[in-house]
């Protein structure tokens, strides 16, 4: 019996071994080094010695495919399904500077509108369980003469070339490598399901349009990344059959000359189901785009909004969550927009709650944050809570009463009703069942403007606020042909206010002022007399 069991054992570890050598000789065969095949840091095109390591790799299962240290020049590369393409320790993979060594990610491509081009450095298409990893970088070097000039004419350039596109693929990942210099978009995520973004960096200031991460897809996971860009840093999109949904975003430093997270324009689809949290945004590096849109020196280096969402192609925007974002030198802290850009029928933008934010604006233009839509159709069901805003402040006296032009059609950015908003706080207009509570907002400069104003509104709480004195007449709060209105928890600031609150409109009704702080307050309301029995005054808070 002891001679039998010696022997299964004996057997045993002999299949273990057979097992053990089989899927050593795999994994060898597998993981490849592009050396191999020929690829040199003294070529000008990589792309055939890389390409064949990766057909390789897959033609044996998958694996990884190592770049060395050393600079590697190329045309476009191809991912394949159970590859992993690994940047190791100072490689650096560069695109070639030469526009023919580029592709199509398919040869039927074709430029839908938005787009700046359908070809690409690198890129993976239809496949699944493939990724880009690493210490290494991936340099687009977008910055070179033969991608165009530094102008805004060079901005509807079509042939420039993506850095990376992931387009109808599953279960991808990209990890810990840097992506610089795009001489477009850097990373487009393009109708994928299931991708995962963790400890990038993406440096792109070389080229209007270098977008950091654009997102067209669902179940995606984006953390613990530095994105620094030109053109916005985190931008969602939504074709006309297709939904942007189940992504998360959190843990990330962003910087953008444009919008650090911005939902649209292009959105003919949805976005449903999104968390964004725990995000930095502050000043990014590069120093141009400011002067082909407005023109002054000092805010060459500041994004224009922190939070952008925007519906204008007839989409929607449903179950939205963004919490725990910290700003500064920034236009617009939060630009929330419904229109009708590209089509005749307004989406819909609902569900949305925003919260913990704090945020300084440096800016020479007074872009107050909003939130509009357009007559007959409303934003719905937004909670704004736990918000801090500085704003430069020292507007005009006229500033304070300018008309906002509705602009339905206009492309959505925060200076599309102008360069000055009459409010600075924050400013509403077609806007329904809207909660605001725990809101202050402060002017570093004297500012006659009103905190809020709120027209065209309905079914509004504001509660807990505390916000600066204007330095003129104007209210506080100003209502304009809005309903069902409760504000509660005022708390007077330290200089007196000579009105709190005014409202105008035969629509204004059901008003309701409770227990708030009017220590310092000359009037509490003022209002047509029509008006007054629609205004329901209770005790003040002691």
């Amino acid at each position: 019996m002891f001679h039998s069991l010696i022997r299964n054992m004996m057997y045993r570890f002999f299949f273990l071994g057979i097992i053990f050598s089989f899927n050593l000789i795999v994994g060898y065969a597998a993981d490849v080094n592009i050396l191999d095949f020929g690829a040199n840091v003294d070529s000008d095109n990589n792309a055939p010695y890389i390409q064949k390591a990766i057909e390789h790799c897959a033609s044996t299962g998958g694996g990884y495919v190592n770049v060395p240290a050393g600079t590697f020049v190329s045309g476009t590369i191809f991912l394949r399904s159970n590859v992993h393409l690994r940047l190791h320790v100072n490689a650096v993979i560069k695109g070639s500077v030469n526009r023919t060594d580029y592709r199509k990610f398919e040869d039927s491509a074709e430029v839908r509108p938005g787009f700046p081009c359908p070809y690409a450095f690198i890129i993976a298409v239809d496949i699944e369980n493939a990724s880009i990893v690493g210490d290494g970088t991936i340099d687009g070097q977008g910055e070179h003469e033969n991608f165009g000039g530094n102008t805004a004419a060079h901005h509807l350039d079509k042939s420039r070339p993506y850095l990376i596109r992931f387009i109808r693929c599953r279960n991808m990942t990209m990890k810990g490598v840097s992506l610089i210099n795009s001489a477009s978009w850097t990373f487009h995520i393009d109708d994928c399901d299931g991708v995962t973004v963790k400890g990038i960096r993406i440096l792109a200031h070389v080229r209007h349009n270098n977008d950091g991460i654009d997102i067209e897809s669902k179940n995606v996971l984006i953390s613990d990344c530095l994105i620094d860009c030109e053109d916005d840093a985190i931008c969602f999109k939504s074709r006309p059959d297709k939904i942007t949904e189940n992504v998360v975003i959190t843990n990330c430093i962003l910087s953008s000359n444009c919008n650090a997270i911005k939902f649209g324009s292009e959105s003919y689809g949805g976005y449903r189901n999104i968390a964004i949290s725990n995000c930095v945004i502050r000043k990014p590096t590069g120093n141009w785009r400011t002067t082909m849109l407005t023109g002054w020196n000092d805010e060459k280096r500041m994004s224009f909004t922190g939070i952008a969402l925007e519906v204008v192609d007839g989409g929607f925007m449903d179950q939205i969550v963004i919490s725990n974002i910290t700003m500064r030198d920034i236009q617009t802290p939060l630009f929330v927009r419904l229109g009708i850009m590209n089509t005749e029928t307004a989406g819909s933008l609902r569900n949305v709650i925003i919260s913990g934010v704090t945020a300084y604006n440096k800016s020479q233009s007074l872009i107050t944050s909003s939130i509009t839509g357009i007559p007959g159709h409303y934003v719905e069901n937004v909670t704004l809570r736990d918000f801090i805003f500085y704003y430069v402040g020292g507007a005009s006296t006229e500033d304070a009463t300018r008309p906002v032009p509705e602009n339905e059609k206009k492309h959505p950015d925060n200076f599309m009703f102008g360069y000055t908003l009459p409010s600075y706080g924050l400013y509403v207009r077609h806007v329904r069942n809207l909660t605001i509570e725990n809101f202050q907002c402060y002017a570093l400069q004297s500012d006659p403007r009103p905190a809020f104003i709120f027209d065209d509104v309905h079914n509004l709480w504001l509660n807990n606020f505390q916000t600066s004195s204007p330095s003129g007449d104007q209210p506080l709060i100003r209502l304009i042909q809005s309903s069902d209105i409760y504000i509660s928890g005022f708390r007077t600031p330290q200089t007196t206010i000579p009105l709190f609150l005014q409202a105008t409109g035969e629509q204004c009704k059901n008003i309701s002022i409770d227990r708030n702080d009017f220590t310092k307050v000359s009037k509490v309301v003022d209002c047509d007399p029509s008006l007054k029995k629609q205004i329901n005054l209770s005790t003040p808070k002691q």
